[in-house]
């Protein structure tokens, strides 16, 4: 049997929407994490519904640094085309508002909810029994509790460490071989990467605000050149 000729993966683009926000290439190293039968590899952390409906990320991580409310994750679900992790609290907001707001988001549509670091693990056991999707635990320190955070029923571990992201990733990997991380990994493909081969299954990738990245259409416009 002769064996396949490998291509690379064919490109399509529409006129008006060839200007996508793009991922960095590095993300896609990482080896995924698969959520009911999709790999998941980029995440984009914004809750900007132009940049939602115009990125190629594999997901949106819906945290913002507010309460959680309805209103808002039912918005990114229905305008998402693409699998949204949504923030259910975790610091302010916590014990059975969390619950009640993992289960709306859930009926909603949304495939995770993710918890911030200062939730409890009675609390975060509270979430997991109630939901049947993943619950997503924040991490942001080495000494955190890891073991605790797993059998409270946390699926998959968000490691935000800032510059030591990569740092973490390493000291939990080496604990914890086969749990899933998702981590922030910076701006740059060589963050990125650092962050990869320390062990993280997923990236988070904070995107550039519509302001920044509108900046350079009309930068573009001013010059009397078209948009790139």
């Amino acid at each position: 049997m002769i064996p396949m000729e490998k291509h690379s993966a064919p490109i399509i683009e529409g006129a008006l929407r060839h200007g996508i926000l793009k991922m960095p290439k590095a993300a896609y190293e990482a080896s995924g994490i698969i959520v009911n039968g999709r790999r998941l590899k980029t995440f984009v952390f914004t809750t900007d519904l132009a940049i939602i409906r115009n990125c190629d990320a594999d997901a949106v991580f819906a945290v913002y640094p507010f309460t959680p409310q309805q209103a808002i994750s039912d918005a990114i679900i229905k305008a998402s085309y693409i699998p949204v992790f949504c923030g259910v609290g975790g610091g302010v907001t916590k014990g059975i508002r969390t619950v009640s707001l993992a289960k709306d988001v859930e009926c909603q549509g949304a495939m995770g909810v993710v918890l911030n670091t200062p939730i409890t693990n009675l609390n975060l056991a509270a979430v997991a029994a109630a939901v049947d999707i993943p619950v997503v635990a924040t991490v942001v320190r080495e000494d955190a509790d890891i073991q605790g955070r797993l059998m409270a029923g946390a699926s998959i571990l968000n490691v935000a460490g800032g510059l030591r992201t990569a740092e973490i990733v390493a000291v939990i990997r080496k604990t914890y071989p086969d749990v899933p991380i998702i981590a922030s990994g910076g701006n740059t493909n060589e963050s990125i990467k650092r962050t990869i081969d320390a062990g993280a299954n997923g990236i988070t990738y904070t995107p550039p605000s519509t302001g920044e990245l509108f900046k350079a259409s009309m930068n573009n416009y001013r010059e009397g050149k078209p948009h790139e």
